[in-house]
């Protein structure tokens, strides 16, 4: 399921709900579009929280810290994220107009709270030097099991340059997904494919990719597409790789040809 926002309204803007249509999804996912002077306060009593600068820059205050936090171009920077168990209090205050988007899900674990920083951020170029470059992206990690065992989400950022796919070659994983998508212009699109199905694009939509469907995705030539994305682990089951589509592995080879052969 793919929807879209044309213009954030000020203030919350959902984008998934566990009590709603989209409780399978498993996450409370809101974009905050913050005027400056704008504060929201955030605590939940059984639900883990990740709050993400988008854009702007905001006074972040959390037990007894608080960072001033300033992010120009969700392309060319890596991300600032706070992280807290339940039970934890967050304020956010905007300095300058700014998106926030914050990611919350059920979890009753106590752990320290961490302010991922760019240098903490793990970021991959995936995709260099195989199918002629047509899938090269930036992949950034801010936390996942590897990292963050305790959490019951994943949080990461993808940049797809103009005219490239991502999420490829084509995979999928039993846990639930959400995208939040950003484009460098106003006016740029791409499209995304979650198991038999293709939609636009635009800027602010965001998908709900349900467990074992597919969903590789491209930008369209003259427009970078930047998502977020957010995974719910299962109890038991956290992800913490994809599963390649089969029909598409051969990709993988070692100096695989595509046509023309070269």
């Amino acid at each position: 399921m793919l929807g879209y926002i044309e213009n954030l309204k000020s203030g919350q803007n959902v984008i998934s709900r566990i009590e709603d249509s989209t409780s399978n999804m498993l996450m409370d996912i809101d974009v905050y579009n913050l005027t400056a002077g704008d504060e929201i306060s955030i605590k939940e009593e059984n639900k883990e929280v990740a709050v993400l600068i988008l854009t702007g820059e905001v006074l972040l205050k959390w037990e007894h810290c608080e960072k001033v936090i300033k992010r120009d171009s969700i392309f060319d920077e890596s991300p600032y994220a706070l992280h807290v168990c339940c039970g934890s209090s967050i304020t956010v205050k905007a300095l300058k107009d700014s998106e926030v988007l914050i990611e919350r899900t059920e979890n009753e674990r106590s752990f320290e709270a961490k302010l991922y920083t760019p240098e903490d951020c793990i970021s991959e170029i995936f995709g260099d030097g195989v199918w002629d470059g047509t899938a090269r992206r930036v992949v950034r990690t801010v936390f996942d099991y590897n990292n963050a065992p305790y959490s019951n989400m994943v949080m990461g950022e993808v940049i797809t340059y103009p005219g490239k796919w991502s999420s490829y070659p084509p995979h999928h994983h039993p846990q639930p997904e959400v995208y939040f998508y950003k484009f460098d212009k106003p006016q740029g699109f791409g499209c995304s494919i979650i198991g038999e199905n293709a939609y636009i694009i635009k800027n602010n939509s965001f998908s709900h990719i349900e467990g074992g469907l597919v969903h590789p995705q491209t930008s369209a030539p003259g427009y970078a597409m930047y998502y977020c994305w957010m995974i719910r682990h299962f109890d038991g089951n956290p992800w913490t790789t994809r599963v390649n589509d089969e029909k598409h592995t051969w990709l993988l080879e070692d100096n695989v040809k595509i046509w023309p052969e070269k």
